[in-house]
């Protein structure tokens, strides 16, 4: 049994922006997500094959406690499956929410949530492509080159349901791509040609995971 340590929305601290609107999610990383690991509660990851990760997840309509608990529950299961970024529906709920703890190109570590991510299209001179590999817990221990741009910018609310836009770079453009891929129903080995999804499938299968999931059996 577990102490309910749920702080009310009310208590918990704004996402503050800097001078070109992008929240600022580098101050207190560390202090931030440790909080949200705390009070939350590590569930198990959902895997490929899972009805509700194959399918647009329902739109955020209420900013209330039980969407602030979710958030720490995903920050707590996040850090359990020792990952970088998370989406609502990889714990089985059918949500469009997102975490994320992850560096960006120059090794600063960001911490945030987004709600209703809608991710920015790059113009062409903007679409530079990194071809590194990419892995997801809900395909756990299988991992595969694919290109993305090095750059990405979401748009979102918060918690409190204020509009939000966030930008990464290397990894953390990967992670905002990656985690807005899961919100409508996309994961990334369904951007590989047949044989690297196969491959893919194939490594999951011949390796055991290293945190608990849902088994689709």
């Amino acid at each position: 049994m577990k102490q309910s340590t749920t702080v009310p929305v009310s208590l918990r601290r704004e996402a503050t922006v800097d001078e070109h609107g992008f929240v600022v999610d580098v101050e207190d990383a560390e202090a931030r997500e440790l909080a949200h690991r705390e009070r939350g509660t590590s569930r198990p990851i959902t895997v490929v094959g899972n009805p509700v990760l194959h399918r647009e997840c329902r739109d955020v309509t209420e900013f209330d406690d039980k969407l602030a608990a979710l958030i720490d529950d995903m920050f707590a299961s996040q850090r359990t499956a020792e990952g970088v970024g998370l989406a609502a529906n990889q714990i089985g709920v059918d949500l469009k929410v997102f975490v994320y703890d992850c560096p960006d190109a120059y090794g600063l570590r960001h911490v945030g949530a987004v709600c209703n991510p809608v991710l920015e299209e790059l113009p062409p001179e903007e679409r530079h492509l990194d071809n590194s590999k990419e892995g997801c817990l809900s395909v756990p221990m299988a991992y595969a080159a694919l290109p993305r741009p090095d750059y990405a910018v979401v748009r979102g609310q918060d918690a409190q349901g204020k509009p939000i836009k966030v930008r990464g770079t290397g990894l953390l453009a990967r992670c905002l791509q990656h985690e807005t891929d899961h919100l409508y129903g996309h994961l990334y080995i369904d951007r590989l040609s047949k044989r690297g999804r196969k491959d893919a499938l194939r490594q999951m299968a011949e390796n055991t995971p290293r945190y608990e999931i849902v088994r689709n059996d």
